[in-house]
């Protein structure tokens, strides 16, 4: 039986690591992801955890070591942050392209400058066009969770893509909770054996990456595309089955008191739980506040968003992550394109908090929603910032 234990929650990301039985794990150490690559290190030095371990040169390397490893056909893992998912950016492309199933636990952490090393979302929504399918915790057993669902979605032959698992650092990455760990057996129930639709051999010699003029290539992007689609089919299957299996529902929007709310509150990541409280307490007040929890980002769950806020007057938008130039966050622009065309009267406020680690609190959530009561939206709306 699963055990619940406190646990730090990189620790459960690398035991989850473990228990899917990775075959090689690629890592280069950037704060705050470091103590999933060391715990995972820790394992194969004690013989716990029979594979490979590459300590790369840099993010680069590791993530290029990746695409080698997922090639000849192993189960394959990384975890990086911020400048280290930077500097991982043009290979990440490549990784989707060639249909790869590698996973990648991202610990979420600004990018410099000026240099910070605190939570938000700044560094993975720079990789969000690059063709990986994104999840996103809000807190230890979503990423315990998380991790393993991602291996069964990627390596399934009707996918066949990257997967990245984002954790916010620090706030969840450094953080003891009760976790429940499950054990090997219940984990195989689950789990499959991974058996690549093609891998590298040289009696059947095959081309991965080849050079394509402008006759082809669109079709290639386009194939890119539907397969990122069509994985959504695959992942509520994982989740649905994960869900009988140990009792923890998936979906790709979670709602909170969603039901029968005027107003509405969208986070990822961990200030969900934050603005649960939030709600709670709003509610008391007689407030008619409720909470959208977006758990997938890639690809994007359009038509669930539009049913959950079929009822609601007013959407409110909580983000970490700014999109300089651009007027907004790039969750905002992906909600406004989902409501573009649409019969709707919602009014949707986009706020911009919490950047490089700032405290985002339960009284931030209640100015959020006077504040969208009270006013019209504007484009976006950057609040915390000191005159």
């Amino acid at each position: 039986m699963a055990k619940r234990e406190g646990i730090e929650i990189s620790l459960a990301v690398a035991e989850a690591v473990k228990l899917a039985d990775v075959d090689m794990v690629a890592a280069y150490p950037i704060t705050p992801q470091t103590h999933i690559v060391e715990k995972l290190a820790e394992m194969v030095a004690d013989g716990e955890l029979k594979a490979a371990y590459i300590n790369a040169e840099s993010e680069h390397s590791a993530i290029s070591l990746c695409l080698g490893s997922s090639i000849a056909g192993a189960r394959t893992y990384t975890a990086t942050s911020s400048q280290g998912l930077a500097l991982m950016h043009e290979i990440l492309y490549i990784a989707s392209a060639l249909r790869l199933p590698v996973v990648m636990t991202v610990v979420n952490r600004a990018l410099s400058g000026p240099l910070n090393i605190w939570g938000d979302h700044s560094d993975v929504m720079g990789e969000r066009d690059t063709g990986w399918i994104q999840f996103f915790a809000q807190n230890g057993q979503e990423a315990f969770d998380m991790t393993l669902q991602a291996f069964r979605v990627a390596e399934d032959h009707r996918v066949m893509l990257p997967v990245i698992v984002n954790i916010d650092g620090f706030t969840l990455s450094h953080v003891i909770e009760p976790i429940y760990i499950l054990e090997q057996n219940e984990v195989n129930k689950f789990m499959k054996e991974f058996k690549p639709l093609n891998a590298l051999d040289p009696r059947t010699p095959m081309t991965f990456g080849a050079f394509a003029t402008p006759e082809y290539y669109i079709e290639a992007k386009k194939q890119l595309e539907q397969a990122l689609f069509s994985s959504r089919k695959v992942i509520t299957e994982v989740w649905n089955e994960f869900g009988k299996l140990y009792g923890r529902k998936y979906t790709p929007i979670e709602g909170y008191k969603a039901n029968d709310a005027n107003i509405l509150l969208l986070t990822l990541g961990g200030i969900g739980e934050t603005a649960q409280t939030a709600v709670d307490e709003m509610r008391d007040d007689g407030i008619k506040v409720g909470l959208l929890k977006l758990k997938l980002y890639r690809p994007f769950p359009i038509q669930e968003l539009r049913r959950m806020c079929k009822k609601a007057k007013t959407l409110v938008i909580a983000e970490r992550a700014m999109s300089i130039g651009g007027e907004g966050g790039p969750i905002g622009f992906e909600v406004r394109s989902a409501f573009y065309n649409e019969p709707t009267h919602l009014k949707i406020h986009d706020i911009i908090l919490g950047l490089g680690g700032r405290d985002v609190r339960v009284e931030d959530f209640k100015m959020m929603i006077n504040h969208a009561l009270k006013n019209k939206p504007k484009e976006y709306e950057l609040i915390g910032v000191r005159e």
